[in-house]
């Protein structure tokens, strides 16, 4: 079946249709939830709630622009809302950036190690390790392009916020890769 056809089976309510549907865009689509959730257990419950999103809204798809990126987006949505859902706070973290300090030590770290030496298993381990407000705006201003200005409108915050969220993601990603790196190294 081909994607046309795919969908039009889905608007029908044909299970097969669904499960082609389901199992057409899971691993790309999982990993876009990887990177918005702690762990792959939370990864897999926004997938999920998503993917009923996708089959609920998919008569509202309208053919323009490409289908995946369509279900990309909902995914992202979806995962900003599991954040706002679970009511942890944790999309304002600071209005301040990052101190000089840690913005001295980011600059000494050496890229070029960073990008030898890990896989991109470590890099997801690694990005899963900043904490909620980090991880959101890295993802969404890093992986998915948006502008400050959108992040800070989709996560009801400020430019300013949304720009040292992700100065300090930056800053935490190094180090949490140059801690990977360098139990690399001593083993």
């Amino acid at each position: 079946m081909n994607e046309h056809e795919i969908i039009k089976g889905c608007l029908k309510n044909d299970r097969a249709s669904q499960k082609a549907l389901y199992e057409q865009h899971y691993s790309k689509m999982l990993g876009v939830c990887l990177r918005y959730a702690k762990d792959k257990e939370e990864a897999k419950d926004i997938l999920h709630e998503a993917f009923l999103k996708v089959f609920t809204n998919l008569k509202n798809f309208n053919g323009t622009g490409s289908f995946e990126g369509w279900i990309r987006r909902i995914m992202v949505n979806t995962s900003i809302d599991h954040l706002r859902k679970n009511k942890q706070n944790y999309l304002i973290v600071s209005t301040v950036y990052a101190n000089e300090k840690a913005s001295a030590m980011a600059e000494e770290i050496d890229e070029e190690d960073l990008l030898l030496n890990i896989d991109k298993e470590e890099i997801l381990k690694a990005v899963q390790e900043l904490t909620p407000a980090y991880r959101t705006v890295f993802n969404l201003y890093v992986i998915e392009e948006y502008t400050h200005k959108q992040i800070a409108e989709m996560l009801e915050i400020s430019e300013g916020t949304s720009k040292s969220n992700l100065s300090k993601a930056k800053f935490n990603l190094k180090k949490n890769l140059m801690h990977l790196i360098k139990a690399t190294h001593d083993k």
